[in-house]
């Protein structure tokens, strides 16, 4: 089983299919937790700023529960988000300090890292948030556009939702997820596909996107009329193949089918 759809990934399933010395593939996705979510009250409250924002209008920033930069990266980050002139929400993670957290933590005072008088110019333009519930923020109305790391399950519910992606992959198959979906699908724009940033050596040199690299992905996630036609396009399909009838819907029925007649 994989968690793909016919529709999403045509060549790849079919060229699976087509070799013998290959297991049959049963592309059964997208599979996916539309209730993930924490219910912190901080969730509540940037729901709330969501629902008086308009339409398509915010891009959301958000890297994964291993996602998270140093301070020189976050200032360019926040350079770049006020000087978009978008709206924004921005789930910022404190890195792993010397190996002594699993994962990245909250910041107790975002401002710590962040330019001078960003949160400031900023209020009532974007949110700067700690762990952010995803998939609730992508299947508000009033998010445009996500900034990603490219994770799999982050790739399929911006599809799912017809958000489309700013990709910014950072380690392990990544970058080969953005590479697909920017030059192989065109459900996606390139922030920097090529990123590698070491994840468990606090002390290892990580590149620096720049600004104006960032910015310009930013605004071109949220203005490229052809991308966002294609996110909504392929949506639309999403859903479509997990409904009766439907690519995957099918690839479960043949799954059953083909493990019933390997064990009779």
């Amino acid at each position: 089983m994989v968690n793909t759809f016919l529709e999403l990934e045509t060549h790849a399933v079919e060229s699976l299919s087509g070799d013998i010395s290959v297991p049959t593939v049963y592309p059964v996705g997208p599979i996916l937790n539309l209730e993930g979510s924490s219910g912190k009250p901080s969730d509540d409250d940037v729901i709330r700023w969501l629902d008086s924002q308009p339409p398509s209008s915010v891009v959301l920033l958000c890297f994964g529960s291993m996602g998270s930069f140093d301070e020189v990266q976050v200032k360019e980050i926040a350079r770049a988000l006020e000087q978009s002139g978008h709206r924004f929400v921005w789930s910022l993670r404190r890195p792993r300090s010397n190996g002594t957290t699993k994962v990245p933590s909250d910041y107790e005072d975002p401002g710590a890292v962040l330019p001078e008088g960003f949160l400031e110019r900023t209020d009532g333009v974007g949110k700067v948030i700690g762990w952010a519930p995803q998939v609730a923020l992508l299947a508000h109305s009033a998010v445009g556009g996500f900034v990603s790391h490219c994770g799999w399950n982050s790739v399929l519910e911006s599809i799912w939702f017809g958000v489309p992606v700013a990709t910014w992959p950072v380690y392990a198959e990544q970058q080969m997820n953005a590479f697909e979906m920017v030059v192989e699908l065109g459900l996606s724009v390139e922030i920097k596909c090529d990123y590698i940033r070491d994840l468990f050596d606090p002390k290892a040199k990580t590149p620096i996107v720049s600004a104006e690299v960032i910015q310009n992905g930013i605004r071109r996630v949220m203005e490229d009329k052809e991308v966002r036609r294609k996110a909504k396009e392929m949506s639309e399909k999403s859903r479509a193949a997990v409904a009766k009838g439907g690519s995957s819907y099918a690839a479960v029925g043949n799954l059953i089918q083909d493990f019933i007649s390997n064990i009779s």
